[in-house]
């Protein structure tokens, strides 16, 4: 791979049937778990479709995600990750302001922006503030292979749960409940396996306002 690691990665061949408000919040839900994300870029013009790029603060985070996601099943299709060409071209281009007559001057501004703004948070990044440390709960229920969640924001669907959950050994199924977005099932092979699923990822954000709450569920 001849292109330098950065900040910024690249994903393609993902369904372009996808809105790009859900695309985003999936795309955050699957790799936020890398490291904290400053902005997804992704637009739904022809040209753009299927593809989308990811900002991570950290060089470290993108790479793990580059790595371990390669080839992963997002909707049905196995993504292709690389590293962006540039962070500050790409974000210029996907923004409309890498005009072919200003080429220069705004690849030059765009870098003078990104070195002088590296500690602050672009206007429009996704809210990452790092989730406020997890309280010490007494499972209601003794350990089981099932977890019950709750707390879970209004655009939760089986996909982003899906994409949480399975990159723990055991994962079998997510299973949401009619009528009630805020509350979902995700079962395990085992007892363990649920307990190290449960402890990773509770307080988990699928959106900023949201933390999401892990129990065992009543068998």
């Amino acid at each position: 791979m001849d292109i330098r690691p950065n900040h910024t990665i690249y994903i393609n061949n993902v369904n372009d049937k996808i809105k790009k408000e859900e695309l985003k919040r999936s795309l955050y839900a699957l790799l936020s778990q890398f490291g904290q994300i400053l902005d997804i870029v992704a637009l739904k013009t022809d040209r753009m479709r299927g593809q989308a790029f990811v900002i991570f603060k950290e060089l470290s985070a993108a790479t793990n995600a580059l790595r371990q996601l390669q080839g992963f099943p997002f909707y049905n299709k196995p993504m292709r990750i690389q590293y962006a060409k540039t962070d500050s071209d790409i974000i210029a281009k996907m923004r409309g302001t890498y005009g072919d007559k200003e080429k220069k001057k705004e690849k030059k501004k765009k870098a003078q922006e990104l070195a002088a703004g590296a500690n602050k948070k672009p206007a429009g990044a996704i809210n990452t503030e790092p989730p406020a440390p997890a309280t010490v709960q007494v499972p209601d229920y003794p350990p089981n292979y099932i977890l019950f969640l709750n707390n879970l924001p209004e655009e939760t669907n089986e996909m982003m749960l899906s994409m949480l959950f399975n990159q723990f050994p055991g994962f079998k199924e997510v299973r949401l409940v009619p009528g009630k977005h805020d509350i979902a099932f995700v079962e395990f092979e085992s007892d363990a396996q649920a307990g190290v699923a449960k402890d990773a990822l509770q307080g988990f954000r699928i959106t900023a306002t949201c933390a999401m709450k892990i129990t065992y569920a009543k068998k």
